[in-house]
């Protein structure tokens, strides 16, 4: 079992900042910002290449979690920014969907070419 599902089941600690029946948010413990939230669907979803059209309402519902916790932690006004990985190249290394939301200071731009 991935240990984000280990989470999801309280087998391990997590500082959770949200939680309802879809989906689980919780300050990632290792912090590339002031304020580093990763929300998770509870479904066990690999990576962004294994969602599928049952999922489209449970992605949309994330963003509107992601929304209402950047208000809660004061940050929808100044700016966040909203990461996902997907697969080695992509820099993910945990293997359950997860979307990193990052604010608290200004994160500059990405570069994307």
């Amino acid at each position: 079992m991935c240990v984000f599902c280990k989470i999801v089941k309280g087998e391990l600690p997590a500082k959770v900042v949200y939680e309802d029946e879809k989906v689980m948010a919780f300050h990632d413990i290792n912090p590339q910002a002031p304020i580093h939230i990763l929300v998770i669907p509870k479904e066990h979803i690999e990576t962004l290449n294994d969602l599928e059209e049952k999922h489209k309402e449970l992605i949309g519902h994330i963003f509107l979690v992601i929304k209402k916790i950047a208000e809660e932690l004061g940050i929808a006004q100044s700016g966040y920014r909203v990461l996902v990985n997907c697969n080695r190249d992509g820099g993910q290394e945990i293997y359950h969907l997860h979307f990193h939301l990052l604010g608290g200071k200004p994160l500059g731009p990405m570069v994307c070419r």
